[in-house]
């Protein structure tokens, strides 16, 4: 018998029929309130007394209205949003404003330290430019000398050998200085270009990293330009050298706050250099930080517009720009909160010369839930990496400190340019000299996450983050040239001259002793002194976005 047919028969067997008609409507009523399990609607018909079964009646229905008040109140709010728009006026707090110069130390004061890695670089250059130049060399067993080094003897080459590598040739390379052909073994990394390319060619040109005694597992880097090769290769060993300078003298060999900082107001009112506090970055030398929270006082701004925030002009001083480290010229500007630490090169923007740049912020400020909703920390106390910045835990921080702290287990020192941990030295080649093998190998593995680093480290759960709006626009204009320069008390000089031929004159901030024709190298390093009075100057333009006004 089917289900229907057996509830059907049950039904009929428990009702009282009368005659041939169906049950009626107050039968199955009375049939179901003395079979239903709901205690409520049972009462309703056993309960002897009309006062009794009123009261039963009155707690049925008021239970039925409650249940369905509450299932009624579960549907609304699920399918409702609540919005609550807030609008009120208050002083908006300013953030803390970085200031670095791109060329991290006066060429000038840094010359004498950098004098024979400056040479060897230069010898580089000329090699890589007129390498097809090269003739064929002396016997194998002899060393033979490339004319492009003037008899110059290598200590850096011989540390991290730069060479030329040709697709023809699989698993050769041929020296910089010696044009000898060596065999090339181990991992081969490409890196993309990040600067210039200087032609079009099949060679690429590379450095090799070996471990101390053992050239069966060295590391080769390989750039398709030549000239983004030789900087990766002059940064190594400028970090290696400057890593031994006391901090105080790096700190005298930079540029001062006075220096840098032509003019200076905020909020409509004048401000000057005491108003930024120094800080110095490794690899950007004296940086300066504006509303540093200084003595617990935070800035703000009456309103949000470009007359109410921070103005500046800064001077470049690109007469001291190292013509090596650096490709171009101007400052980088990051924008953070007075207790973060400012990674200027990684999120810093770049304001160029003979520029006004304005740039409007607008506030972001975000909070997640915390566990079980997501892996956040509130301020890091919960993460197993000790934080080696004097600032907020940010996963940024995290990471790098995870690395630094990996760097001095692995290695026995530390990268150059990131803070110090305890008990910890700078690396340099005298001390530890495989710290460049170690350090290219850690840090290949580290971006392929092979450190648990990024694994360990968690976001914070609160953060604010600025949207930053950039315009531009030339300045000085050329009618207002000669007022502002003698407003500001700047002298006009003379475009230096190229001489072409066997000159003898030293360029200062190219440094250059030019032998031959001007050609595409010399043009290179030589193109920092074209410019004009006007290039070493920068506005820069800091303010709140007034907020947009609502609607209703």
């Amino acid at each position: 018998m089917a289900p229907g047919e057996k509830i059907k028969a049950k039904i009929k067997k428990n009702l009282p029929v009368r005659g041939p008609q169906a049950p009626t409507i107050k039968d199955l009523m009375h049939w179901y309130c003395m079979n239903t399990n709901t205690h409520g609607c049972r009462r309703i018909v056993v309960s002897r007394g009309r006062l009794r079964r009123l009261l039963w009646i009155l707690c049925t229905l008021t239970a039925v209205a409650l249940i369905i008040w509450q299932c009624a109140l579960l549907v609304f709010s699920f399918y409702t949003v609540s919005v609550s728009i807030k609008v009120h006026f208050q002083k908006l707090d300013f953030p803390a404003v970085t200031i670095c110069n791109i060329n991290p130390y006066k060429y000038s004061a840094v010359r004498d330290l950098l004098a024979d890695l400056d040479q060897e670089t230069r010898g580089a250059l000329k090699t890589l430019y007129g390498f097809s130049e090269v003739k064929s060399r002396k016997r194998r067993g002899a060393e033979s000398e490339n004319p492009a080094w003037g008899g110059i003897r290598p200590k850096f080459l011989n540390v991290i050998p730069l060479l030329v590598f040709n697709e023809k040739e699989k698993g050769k390379a041929r020296d910089f200085f010696t044009g000898r052909k060596r065999k090339v073994s181990g991992n081969i990394i490409h890196k993309a270009s990040n600067v210039m390319h200087i032609h079009e060619s099949k060679k690429t040109v590379g450095f090799q990293l070996c471990p101390s005694n053992d050239t069966t597992n060295c590391a080769t880097y390989t750039f398709s330009s030549g000239v983004n090769a030789i900087q990766e290769w002059y940064k190594l060993h400028y970090m290696n050298i400057m890593a031994q300078v006391p901090l105080e003298k790096k700190i005298n060999m930079s540029y001062s706050a006075e220096e840098l900082l032509v003019t200076c107001f905020f909020d409509g009112m004048s401000c000057n250099p005491r108003n930024f506090t120094l800080f110095h970055h490794p690899m950007y030398g004296n940086c300066y930080t504006f509303n540093n929270r200084e003595n617990e006082t935070t800035l703000s701004t009456s309103m949000g517009g470009s007359e109410y925030g921070l103005q500046v002009i800064l001077y470049i001083d690109e007469e001291e720009y190292n013509p090596f480290l650096v490709s171009s010229t101007g400052a980088k500007v990051l924008i953070h909160q007075q207790n973060e630490y400012p990674f200027i090169e990684d999120v810093g923007t770049e304001i160029e010369t003979a520029m006004s740049t304005s740039i409007g912020m607008h506030l972001t400020e975000s909070f997640k839930l915390s566990e079980p909703y997501s892996q956040c920390t509130e301020d890091g106390h919960d993460v197993p990496v000790e934080n080696i910045y004097n600032a907020a835990y940010s996963l940024q921080i995290c990471l790098y400190s995870c690395f630094q702290t990996k760097m001095v287990e692995k290695c026995g020192c530390a990268q150059y340019s990131q803070p110090l941990p305890p008990n910890a030295n700078y690396c340099n080649y005298q001390q530890n000299p495989n710290w460049m093998y170690c350090y290219y190998k850690l840090y290949q593995a580290f971006v392929q996450e092979e450190l648990d680093c990024q694994s360990v480290c968690r976001e914070t759960c609160r953060f604010k983050e600025w949207t930053l709006t950039t315009s531009l626009a030339q300045w000085p204009s050329e009618v207002s040239e000669d007022r502002l320069g003698q407003t500001l008390d700047i002298l006009q000089r003379p475009e230096p001259e190229i001489h072409h031929g066997e000159p003898s004159q030293q360029h200062r901030g190219a440094s250059l002793q030019l032998r031959r024709p001007a050609g595409p190298v010399d043009e290179l390093l030589c193109r920092l002194c074209h410019r004009d009075h006007r290039s070493l100057l920068h506005r820069f333009l800091l303010y709140h976005r007034p907020p947009p006004v609502a609607e209703s």
